[in-house]
């Protein structure tokens, strides 16, 4: 087991990430909080899978419930937050009570926010069960999708502690894996050149993740956002950085519509665009292409759908939360491991779109 400790300027909180871990450390963390109830916030698969077993975990101790949420991207909506919240209200959680986000990244962000704004906030932790959560479970942005938007609605509050049990990735379907690792792959490019170099070299297809190259990249993945986050836990400066691949990915899907294009995926070509983009715009020799083959091999679509048209990417784009006054806001690259922070007016940042689309070359 691997211990890491998350620092940012509202507070300090544990992350633990291991196989089999989640009775001795769970039960621990709740005995330090000591909740009045507990609520637990599920995936429906994984409750599935595992419901059973945290349940058997907890009863004994705690009145513990469960609310179950289907599972995909389209149920992190206003809906499931209200539903959440009448639910708790009708159970009688208190301001001690304390909830636990059981599943991906949906659910940590879905929970996260309902625990953020239940009687102004009461204690959660975060049981991440999916790759792609290694980043959503850490950090502390919680929010729920606007049909205008993904994470248009939501807040900034810290979780008790994660507790990364690995056990729970042994059942992941290959795209939710894939899905998952296009977030690893940012953190190596924006923030651990050595790290990104690993990765090329030890995972060429999704089957290598497993055992302890699994634990060191989920590690190596928390340590460079945990060092982001202590620097800016609100966004204000580099924190901008995270949302490398992020500004034309959220515009994927939610054109495409909420669940019909991951998450990662959507990244991974908003990876690739932003490369292209970076090497375009400073004159940079960037691997490019080395990137994008790479990518093909581990499954990842390298193009925008040809059914989303640029112009409804560019007016997506222009909603996103770090956009403003018309201008579209871009993380690109000096170099690995160097990201920079790039505005573009819509027109030019519309060509350029359109010239890679194409097949342009930087």
């Amino acid at each position: 087991m691997k211990n890491l400790l998350i620092e940012t300027a509202s507070g300090s909180y544990p992350v633990s990430v291991g196989r089999n871990i989640i009775e001795t450390k769970l039960v621990e963390q709740i005995g330090e909080i000591k909740p009045t109830s507990i609520l637990i916030i599920a995936d429906s698969a994984v409750q599935s899978l595992y419901g059973k077993q945290l349940l058997n975990l907890l009863r004994s101790s705690y009145k513990t419930e469960v609310y179950i949420v289907p599972s995909g991207e389209e149920y992190k909506s206003f809906e499931s937050y209200y539903n959440i919240q009448s639910f708790a209200l009708k159970l009688g959680l208190d301001r001690k009570s304390l909830i636990l986000a059981f599943g991906g990244g949906v659910i940590g962000d879905l929970a996260g926010f309902a625990a953020a704004t239940y009687m102004r906030g009461i204690p959660f932790i975060q049981l991440p069960t999916t790759l792609l959560a290694h980043d959503s479970a850490v950090g502390g942005k919680v929010a729920i999708n606007h049909p205008e938007g993904k994470n248009m609605i939501g807040a900034f509050y810290q979780p008790r502690a994660v507790i990364y049990d690995l056990a729970f990735l042994s059942t992941l379907p290959g795209h939710e894996l894939r899905s998952g690792f296009a977030e690893v792959i940012k953190h190596g490019l924006i923030g651990n050149a050595d790290f990104y170099h690993w990765l090329t070299a030890e995972i060429s297809v999704l089957n290598d993740l497993i055992d302890e190259k699994l634990q060191h990249l989920i590690i190596e993945g928390i340590r460079v956002k945990a060092a982001v986050v202590k620097e800016d836990e609100k966004e204000t400066g580099v924190r901008a950085h995270l949302n490398f691949g992020h500004t034309l990915g959220h515009a994927i899907e939610a054109e495409a519509g909420y669940g019909k294009i991951s998450h990662g995926d959507g990244v991974a070509i908003g990876m690739l665009f932003a490369i292209w983009l970076s090497g375009r715009v400073y004159k940079l020799n960037l691997p490019y292409e080395k990137i994008k083959k790479w990518f093909k091999e581990l499954g990842f679509p390298v193009e925008v759908p040809e059914n989303l048209s640029t112009d409804a990417l560019i007016s997506r784009m222009l909603k996103d939360k770090k956009s403003h006054s018309g201008t579209i806001t871009m993380v690109l690259l000096r170099t690995i491991g160097a990201p920079e922070i790039s505005p573009f007016e819509r027109d030019q940042l519309k060509s350029l779109l359109e010239t890679w689309r194409q097949g342009g070359s930087v």
